[in-house]
């Protein structure tokens, strides 16, 4: 295999490379995650916010799972193959030489909380919208520092609309994620209420603080005045008594040792 068809060691690099492949087959793959917040977020990339990224992800259509094995092979990765054969939502690719892997979710994105994407693909070019991309993060149960981070960076660098509009967080969207799942709502507005704590830690300075916690508070705003489904007041009558989310298996190791395997 020449050099040109391998995996690139800057990570920034190979997402671009894995795009561009994507685009020239006509195959629709966009980034979500960390890259996905680095792309569209410039404070994700300076202190305080900047924080280590070790992977890729992506999402794409599940019909053209074909189509993305094979990209994928020209691209000079090796497929996980149990967890691909098992998984039909899913699949894992290997970056043997940098050690690194991508994800690729199909149609939907499901992880403590599953969000279908099918209909969201075609309203961005390199990733997912920003109030998905937000939403990916908020749905996180045990949320952790870096996750916070990118959460922040989301915030600081985009203003919350009442709708779509460019560049912007779509708080009429999130709400209506929120509206119909209380499942989804009690994670948002639980990780909502926490960004306040993590903030001090952080080392923001004042006007990032405040531009962060005014645009999480319209946002909370937005989800508690939007009308709530039958099904989410039913949900709501049972509160914490039931679990209302998943918690992921532990994943392995970025690149399996014995690689051929699972």
């Amino acid at each position: 295999m020449s050099d040109s068809a391998l995996p690139r060691e800057s990570l920034d690099e190979e997402a671009e490379r894995i795009l561009q492949g994507a685009e020239a087959k006509g195959i629709t793959l966009r980034l979500l995650g960390g890259m996905a917040v680095s792309v569209r977020c410039p404070s994700a990339s300076r202190p305080p916010l900047s924080r280590r990224r070790v992977d890729i992800d992506v999402v794409g259509r599940r019909r053209e799972t074909a189509k993305i094995n094979q990209l994928f092979k020209e691209l000079g990765y090796k497929p996980r193959e149990r967890f691909n054969a098992l998984h039909g939502s899913r699949l894992i690719f290997n970056d043997i030489g940098n050690q690194r892997r991508v994800d690729v979710f199909l149609d939907v994105f499901e992880m403590c909380h599953k969000f279908d994407f099918r209909d969201r693909l075609a309203l961005e070019q390199k990733t997912i919208p920003l109030s998905d991309l937000l939403s990916t993060k908020l749905q996180i149960v045990e949320i952790n520092e870096k996750d916070v981070k990118d959460i922040f960076a989301i915030l600081l660098d985009h203003e919350v609309s009442e709708g779509a509009e460019p560049d912007g967080i779509d708080a009429h969207h999130i709400s209506k994620l929120c509206a119909e799942d209380w499942g989804i709502y009690k994670t948002f507005t639980t990780n909502l209420d926490k960004l306040a704590k993590y903030a001090e830690g952080i080392g923001l300075d004042p006007e990032q603080n405040r531009r962060i916690m005014d645009r999480a508070a319209k946002l909370r705003n937005s989800i508690e005045a939007a009308p709530k489904s039958m099904g989410w007041k039913m949900r709501a009558t049972v509160g914490e008594r039931k679990r209302w989310y998943e918690l992921p298996e532990a994943d392995k190791e970025v690149v399996d040792s014995a690689v051929t395997g699972s």
